[in-house]
């Protein structure tokens, strides 16, 4: 088990470091938005984003192929989609020719009453099923913040589903609360393996899952009766998720929904999470270390602190480094989208920015993955007031 650190702390933010980063073309239009970064088993790395098509949307991608991403491709077209900063949809390779993608479609009671559609690709992304459902409760509330990975020999699905939100709310939260369910959908698009993992969870933060080898992990914000929002983890053993526990103990006491999920990434036993927290009223970027599979986790490493706005990232690099990234507000009110290097020792690199926006709301949820010696982003800028999606690169030595 690793050794339990004091949690390190970042007293003052160090000044940031104007990096060698170089920005990568993009093959979105104009009003683009909510971006995804995906990388496959094969290392293909995949951008999806969603962008305007007359009255509706559509889900496109691009494949980077020597830093350069390819020409713009579609997924899927539809009117009525459900469109959200936070709740962004994905193209995902699952292996070398299966594909996985998912996009959400708004229901007729309008709102926060949405569903998720899942379609598949056995070509690497050149032609699509249609989609399918992976939950079947019927009910007019939110389903979304999913997360797609590697499952057997089809696709895992992990999903926030609200429908305990139908019942009145009264003294048992858990009985009107939201919920973490999961699911196993197959090349032929049969689902099974449909299994509540929590029974009450944060309402809108995103989820992500990492596959160690004992097997996938799923990270989320979990809520207590007490409206404690901590970050907490599952493992899947032996195709039954685990009782959850927590990665670390924050007790953020917070009656509502932070919009700030955790990420999570893993090599064979090594596990690493960072996520947003601003328990006892200080905003920082933690960042948790387990050396067994999930079963246990260090203390939590502060990563930034202050004047940060969370919407983290992570990328695995060297044995016992990870990169990190979040998003910072400046002295001018704007944003940047920062990240550094953290050592499982504690060990802070210098602090380095990728981009400055002028508008907060605009970046989303910036992504972040590595391919070979290099990191790469893609966030949401406002350009004349139009949103865009951008990306860029930097080399991990720089980081240094």
């Amino acid at each position: 088990m690793l050794a339990v650190l004091s949690a390190c702390t970042v007293d003052e933010m160090p000044e940031p470091v104007v990096s060698d980063v170089v920005r990568i073309a993009v093959p979105a239009g104009s009003q683009s938005s909510s971006p995804n970064l995906a990388v496959g088993p094969d290392g293909t790395v995949v951008l999806g984003w969603l962008e305007a098509d007359g009255p509706g949307h559509a889900l496109k991608f691009s494949v980077l192929t020597d830093s350069v991403w390819g020409n713009a491709r579609s997924v899927a077209r539809g009117e009525h989609w459900f469109v959200n900063w936070a709740d962004f949809p994905s193209v995902v390779p699952i292996s070398a020719t299966l594909w996985a993608a998912h996009w959400l479609v708004s229901q007729a009671a309008g709102g926060y009453a949405y569903d998720i559609s899942v379609a598949l690709s056995a070509d690497s992304g050149q032609s699509w099923s249609e989609p399918v459902m992976p939950h079947r409760d019927g009910t007019a509330t939110e389903h979304g913040f999913v997360s797609l990975y590697p499952r057997e020999a089809g696709v895992g699905l992990v999903w926030l589903d609200g429908r305990n939100m139908v019942n009145e709310p009264g003294d048992d939260i858990a009985a009107s609360g939201m919920t973490l369910r999961a699911a196993t959908l197959s090349p032929d698009l049969m689902l099974s393996d449909e299994v509540l993992v929590d029974g009450l969870i944060c309402d809108c933060c995103q989820t992500d899952v990492a596959l160690t080898s004992e097997g996938p992990v799923a990270i989320y914000r979990d809520r207590t009766a007490g409206e404690i929002r901590d970050i907490y983890v599952s493992k899947n053993v032996g195709n039954r998720w685990q009782d959850v526990r927590a990665v670390a103990n924050d007790n953020w006491e917070i009656p509502g929904c932070p919009v700030n999920g955790p990420v999570i990434g893993a090599q064979e036993k090594t596990v690493a999470v960072a996520w947003f927290t601003a328990a006892n009223s200080v905003p920082r970027v933690q960042v948790g270390f387990s050396d067994d599979a999930a079963r246990t986790f260090a203390k939590p490493i502060d990563v930034a602190r202050g004047e940060t706005l969370g919407r983290v990232g992570i990328a695995m690099l060297s044995e016992g480094q990870i990169a990190v990234s979040w998003l910072r507000k400046t002295a001018t009110k704007s944003a940047e989208v920062c990240v550094r290097r953290v050592s499982v020792d504690g060990q802070l690199g210098p602090v380095h920015v990728i981009s400055t926006g002028h508008d907060v709301s605009s970046f989303s949820v910036p992504q972040m993955v590595r391919t070979g010696d290099a990191l790469v982003f893609a966030w949401t800028d406002q350009i004349d007031g139009v949103n865009r999606v951008m990306s860029a690169r930097i080399s991990i030595d720089s980081l240094r």
